[in-house]
C-alpha cells in the first residue's frame, strides 16, 4: 500500500481536515489545526507530503520519526499540529486496512466509555447558570467555564470578586455533585493567580486549568501549595520533551495534551504513559471537530489514567457548524448520562461526510483569536 495524495480542507467554524488517499482505495482522515492558524498548518501539511507520497501508510512510527526528525527544526504548535493530523490519518488507514478500531492496535481498550464535560459560557463569563443547568439536564456530570476576563499583573479586588461570584453562581446552580473546571486560560499572571486560587478554595472545584501560562511552569509548585484544586495544563505543550519539564518539577495533577497539537495519537500515547508513571491524570484537550474527538477517544480507550474528555458539542465557537455536522454515522459518538462510548468502527471509527466537507470548504473560514486590551490600552492575554 502506498500514499498517493494528501488534501486539506479548511471548514467552518474554525477547523482543518486532512484526507490521505492510498493506491488501494483506503482513505484516512485527520484534523491538523491550530485554532487561528489553520491555513498555516495546512501549508505545513503540504510540505510534509514530500516525505509521505509513495510511502507505506502502515509504517506509522517510522513516518512519524521522519516527519519529526528529518526536518532539523522541531517542535512548536504549527509543525506538531501538522504531524498530528497526518498521524491521525495514518492510524485511520491502518485500522481500516485491518478492520479494527485504532485502540485495538494499541493493545485493546481498558474502558468502554469515558466521562465528558460540557463547556458553559463564553470568553467573558457572566450569567452562565442557565447554561450550566441545561448541560446537567442533558446528562453531563461536569462542566467547564472560563474563570476570568482580562486581568492585569496586579488587578482590583472587584475583578477578583466578580470571578469568584461567577464560579459561586455555577456551584449554587448545579449543586455539589457536579464537577466544575475553571479555566484561567493563561489570562492570569502569578500575583493574581495566587489571590484567585485562595479565594476559590471553598468551591470544591474539579480542577483549575492553566492558572498561569505554560511559559511559567516554575511557578506551578508555589500555586499548587495553595491547595485550591487540582492543577491542569498542557494544551500549549506539543511533545513529550515539552512535558518532561512538567513531570520533573511537579505540582501539576492533570495534563491536557491535545492530540491535534501534540503530534497525534503516536506522541500523545507516549505523553500519557509518562504522566501515568508520575501518578498524573489525563484529560485530553479537544475543543475541535469530530475527527479530533475520534482520535482522542482512541487514546482514552487505552490510557489507564484518562478520567474525563473535553468535547465541543454546543461550544460557543461552533456557530456555523457543530461537532456532528461532518459525520455520517453520528451514532459513533453516543452520549449517555455524562459519558461518551468508544467508537466501535474500524480506524478512528467515524465516517466523514466527504461531500459536505467539500461543500463547506468552499466557504472556509479565517477564524482569528480576538484581541483584548486592558483599560490602559495594553494588549491583554486572551
Amino acid at each position: 500500500m502506498k500514499i498517493t495524495k494528501l488534501s486539506t480542507f479548511i471548514v467552518p467554524p474554525r477547523w482543518c481536515f486532512l484526507k490521505i488517499e492510498t493506491d488501494e482505495g483506503i482513505v484516512g482522515w485527520g484534523e491538523p489545526v491550530v485554532e487561528g492558524r489553520a491555513h498555516t498548518v495546512a501549508a505545513a501539511v503540504d510540505e510534509l507530503s514530500d516525505y509521505l507520497i509513495g510511502q507505506d501508510p502502515r509504517n506509522v512510527q517510522d513516518l512519524w520519526s521522519v516527519m519529526y526528525r528529518a526536518g532539523f527544526y522541531r517542535g512548536g504548535p504549527i509543525m506538531m499540529s501538522a504531524i498530528a493530523g497526518v498521524d491521525q490519518a495514518l492510524w485511520d488507514i491502518k485500522g481500516k486496512a485491518l478492520g479494527v478500531p485504532v485502540y485495538e492496535l494499541l493493545g485493546g481498550p481498558v474502558r468502554n466509555k469515558i466521562r465528558v464535560y460540557s463547556w458553559i459560557g463564553g470568553d467573558r463569563p457572566a450569567d452562565t447558570a442557565a447554561q450550566a443547568k441545561a448541560a446537567v439536564a442533558r446528562g453531563f456530570s461536569a462542566v467547564k467555564m472560563n474563570g476570568t476576563e482580562e486581568m492585569q499583573y496586579i488587578d482590583t479586588h472587584a475583578k477578583v470578586a466578580q470571578a469568584v461570584s461567577n464560579v459561586a453562581t455555577i456551584r449554587e446552580a448545579v449543586g455539589n455533585d457536579i464537577g466544575i473546571g475553571v479555566d484561567f486560560h493563561g489570562r492570569v499572571h502569578k500575583p493574581m493567580a495566587k489571590v484567585l486560587m485562595r479565594e476559590l478554595r471553598d468551591m470544591n472545584l474539579m480542577f483549575i486549568e492553566e492558572p498561569v501560562l505554560s511559559e511559567y511552569l516554575e511557578v506551578i509548585p508555589e500555586l499548587a501549595a495553595i491547595g485550591a484544586a487540582p492543577i491542569a495544563l498542557g494544551e500549549r505543550l506539543y511533545s513529550r520533551w515539552d512535558f518532561k519539564r512538567v513531570f520533573e518539577q511537579g505540582g501539576v495533577d492533570i495534563i491536557q495534551p491535545d492530540p491535534s497539537h501534540a503530534g497525534g495519537i503516536t506522541e500523545t500515547i507516549k505523553i500519557a504513559a509518562m504522566a501515568e508513571a508520575h501518578d498524573v491524570a489525563l484529560a485530553l484537550h479537544c475543543p475541535l471537530g469530530p475527527i479530533a474527538l475520534a482520535a482522542n477517544l482512541q487514546i482514552d480507550a487505552v490510557a489507564h489514567n484518562a478520567f474525563i474528555q473535553e468535547q465541543s458539542l454546543g461550544i460557543h465557537y461552533n456557530q456555523a457548524n457543530d461537532l456532528l455536522d461532518y459525520v455520517q454515522n453520528r451514532e459513533a459518538f453516543t452520549y449517555h448520562e455524562g459519558f461518551v462510548s468508544m467508537p466501535k468502527g474500524p480506524g478512528l471509527g467515524i465516517e466523514v461526510n466527504e461531500a459536505y466537507v467539500m461543500e463547506r470548504a468552499k466557504e472556509g473560514h479565517r477564524w482569528r483569536n480576538p484581541v483584548w486590551r486592558h483599560e490602559d490600552g495594553s494588549v491583554a492575554e486572551w
